[in-house]
């Protein structure tokens, strides 16, 4: 059996949101990276302080900081540690990490756009205001070097990098076929099923991706892959990675069809379907449950079993074998 060259220790760190908990993992090989950095409060450094205490290491002692996305409870320690020569990451993950201001004006046109074909109302426009107040949990800095398919990790040529888009357009994995360990950011956790979030095209005049439709593939590129252990973002450490995919994917599938049925009454706009998907938490959820239902309707119409006509600016929904005046 082949001798693995790089250990893993996960540390945790508290954060602000309600998915609790997230983790890091210190790789430590050639050189001694940190896979994602947390969220930037003053309960997180500590926690990260202490937990490299115990195994040996202090802050200074990490060369390297590796991110799976973007989002801040993933990346919000970067500068934190003052020996960093080198920050990675998926190109896509630029623009946030980097604040290019280009993209957020367009980030927010974006969403100011999809409320108003989705047929939302006026009272959720103020969410918009609101769109980069999660930044402040986050770093800023440069990017220098970018992991894409195939990509190795400097410093640690065991793992290979797998691009997992979906609940990040920037999102990445990592696997090291010797033994199919896996880093998985927030791709795939044991507990829950991971949110694929709307975000608009990375270059202005491009279509939309399509956050479930993108995750859906990979989670089915995983298949392909023989995966050992599982190192998450959230929640344990596990195996069993084939059978939680082919399960979610069921799952969602499943979800599908229930908002299909929605349209047994005639064609529904976006807000309207997620009014009746998310009753209890389209008001505290906004964006999550409009994400999530923009997905399944993603869904819905690549397998035709809808499709789409617009009145005036508003996008309405149907049934393929329906017809509309």
């Amino acid at each position: 059996m082949q001798t693995l060259k790089d250990t893993i220790h996960q540390l945790t760190v508290p954060t602000p949101y309600a998915v609790g908990d997230v983790h890091m993992y210190l790789l430590i090989g050639d050189e001694i990276t940190l896979i994602d950095a947390g969220v930037k409060t003053d309960e997180a450094w500590e926690a990260v302080r202490k937990q490299l205490k115990e195994v040996g290491y202090e802050p200074e002692d990490i060369s390297q900081v590796v991110l799976t996305h973007h989002h801040p409870d993933h990346m919000g320690l970067v500068n934190y540690f003052p020996n960093v020569s080198l920050v990675a990451g998926h190109p896509k993950l630029r623009p946030w990490l980097e604040r290019e201001e280009a993209y957020f004006e367009r980030y927010e046109e974006f969403f100011r756009e999809m409320y108003e074909e989705s047929g939302v109302p006026e009272k959720y426009y103020a969410l918009l205001k609101g769109l980069r107040r999660p930044l402040k949990w986050t770093a800023e800095g440069t990017l220098h070097h970018t992991l894409t398919e195939g990509s190795l990790i400097p410093g640690h040529e065991e793992w290979q990098t797998i691009e997992t888009p979906g609940h990040a357009q920037n999102h990445i994995s990592f696997l090291r076929p010797s033994d199919g360990a896996m880093i998985v950011g927030d791709h795939l956790l044991h507990h829950i099923s991971s949110n694929p979030l709307l975000e608009p095209p990375a270059k202005e005049g491009e279509e939309r991706p399509r956050p479930l439709l993108q995750y859906r593939e990979s989670m089915q590129k995983l298949l392909n892959y023989s995966i050992g252990k599982v190192y998450p973002g959230h929640g344990k450490v596990f195996e069993g990675a084939q059978d939680l995919i082919r399960k979610r994917l069921r799952k969602q599938e499943e979800r599908a069809e229930k908002v299909r049925l929605m349209f047994a009454g005639g064609p529904l706009t976006a807000y309207e379907v997620c009014t009746k998907l998310f009753p209890k938490h389209i008001e505290s959820q906004f964006g999550l449950t409009m994400s999530e239902t923009i997905g399944q309707l993603d869904y819905l119409e690549e397998t035709d079993q809808l499709r789409t006509f617009y009145k005036g600016k508003k996008k309405y929904y149907e049934q393929t074998g329906d017809f509309h005046e």
